[in-house]
């Protein structure tokens, strides 16, 4: 196991080198940019994420914390609840698996789930699929990244430092379920907020794979697919 977290680790490393990230930026730019630009977010005066987990925690009297790709423990250590579960295959957190592995063993029910993982499409759906079924009926998701400022912030393989990923296709997939309730508060590049309820604002935006969405469809209209909230407004509706 010590070798196997090593060579992760290695592996991690090479993909995000400035080599690697300079040859995905090259071909992104020639097959896939659009060349359509900065969307022009600005999450500078706005609440930082362990702001908003802790005060979500303290406000819903929350007793149960799930972490979904903990890193360097910023987050973690940072919030305040009296059951903390942090996962991460690599480092940080208490669990040394994949996400996939621990929700495959675990047997608690949670209040609070972020989701920090993987940032890409595929592995984003099964957390948030996964979170759902461990999800106490009162508590929320939260799920970071979701609000990519441009195309290169968002293009899979990962071309740049600043990633979100394409976390934004989950968002818009899941507000099309009718038994959820699906937001984005406009901070710390773009976290997504699920509720088991009904959604109050359904999106009727039918596709057979969310995947194939594209980053244009996103930039014309991100509004409505991602259902933008401020912060304020976030706590009058928890």
């Amino acid at each position: 196991m010590i070798f196997l977290r090593f060579i992760q680790k290695k592996f991690i490393r090479l993909l995000n080198s400035s080599k690697v990230l300079k040859f995905f930026y090259f071909y992104h730019k020639i097959l896939n940019n659009k060349g359509l630009g900065n969307i022009s977010f600005d999450f500078n005066n706005k609440k930082n994420r362990l702001q908003i987990v802790q005060e979500i925690i303290q406000k819903k009297n929350f007793k149960s914390y799930l972490e979904i790709g903990c890193f360097d423990d910023e987050l973690f250590n940072y919030v305040k609840c009296p059951l903390k579960i942090g996962v991460d295959p690599v480092s940080g957190g208490t669990v040394r698996k994949t996400s996939d592995q621990f929700f495959k063993d675990n047997n608690y029910n949670f209040d609070c789930i972020f989701i920090d993982g993987l940032h890409e499409y595929n592995q984003v759906k099964k957390d948030i699929i996964n979170s759902l079924n461990f999800l106490n009926q009162e508590g929320i998701i939260l799920i970071h990244d979701c609000l990519p400022n441009n195309f290169y912030a968002q293009a899979t393989p990962r071309c740049q430092y600043d990633w979100n990923g394409d976390v934004w296709k989950a968002i818009v997939e899941f507000r099309t379920r009718k038994e959820i309730d699906v937001y984005t508060c406009y901070a710390d590049y773009g976290i997504g907020v699920i509720f088991k309820r009904q959604n109050k604002n359904l999106l009727n935006y039918p596709k057979k794979d969310y995947s194939k969405l594209k980053f244009s469809e996103y930039y014309n209209d991100y509004n409505k697919l991602m259902n933008i909230i401020e912060y304020d407004e976030l706590l009058k509706i928890i």
